[in-house]
């Protein structure tokens, strides 16, 4: 192999570590997260905004870093589809993080002491609990090339959505109180960002079998057969 394709695979390689990295920070990110909304940690939540500049930092480093490559060499199909998907993964992982930033900017709004309703606490916390995990299967199934793997997220992500679907109910049916209401408010919009983040963990799935198979699909569309995956590379 000419010595410019080694250079050129061995950077393409760095950039992945990188990029599988970004998702540990994501991780992290998520388990302070949860960790401050649970028991209305205020500096735990003002830890993970600030600490959000590393999550873009690696996000700009990683697209920055796949441009540059790309300006030096072409590469080859197999190449690009890896270069794509990675390009796709770094923006899903700037947005989960974004998504954890989104939560922790609600704890100081609640109060040191809210009104708490354990039913919805609960949720919350199995919702988190959920989200950690998909992240952190999404960076095996795509570290493996473990297609089966990152299918079984869209399961996993069922149960995102009808515990936020529970958590909406549950808010609607708090009693007339303001602070009440504006607690379960917040716990509306605390689940809705954890379920975006479970969204995001099966779209790097999507690109984990992209990168196996060449077929661009959503896997929600897997029940669908009329409808044609695109063959890409």
């Amino acid at each position: 192999m000419p010595e410019t394709r080694v250079h050129f695979a061995d950077e393409l390689r760095r950039l992945e570590e990188q990029t599988l990295g970004a998702l540990d920070m994501v991780g992290e990110a998520c388990a302070r997260t949860l960790e401050a909304v649970l028991h209305q940690d205020v500096e735990l939540a003002s830890y993970v905004v600030n600490d959000d500049d590393r999550i873009d930092g690696r996000y700009l480093e990683v697209h920055q870093g796949i441009l540059s490559l790309m300006a030096r060499q072409a590469p080859v199909a197999t190449d690009l589809r890896l270069i794509a998907a990675l390009l796709d993964v770094i923006r899903s992982v700037e947005r989960m993080g974004d998504q954890c930033v989104n939560i922790c900017k609600l704890v100081p709004l609640a109060g040191r002491e809210p009104p708490v309703e354990r039913e919805i606490l609960a949720r919350v916390e199995r919702m988190g609990r959920q989200a950690i995990s998909q992240v952190a299967q999404c960076k095996h199934a795509f570290a493996r090339r473990d297609v089966a793997l990152a299918e079984d997220l869209v399961r996993q992500d069922d149960e995102l959505d009808q515990l936020n679907r529970e958590i909406f109910r549950l808010a609607l049916e708090l009693g007339d109180g303001h602070h009440a209401r504006e607690w379960g408010m917040h716990m509306m919009l605390v689940a809705r960002q954890l379920e975006r983040i479970g969204d995001g963990a099966v779209d790097v799935g999507e690109q984990t079998a992209f990168v196996v198979t060449g077929l661009f699909r959503e896997f929600t569309d897997a029940s669908h057969p009329e409808i044609e995956a695109r063959r890409v590379g």
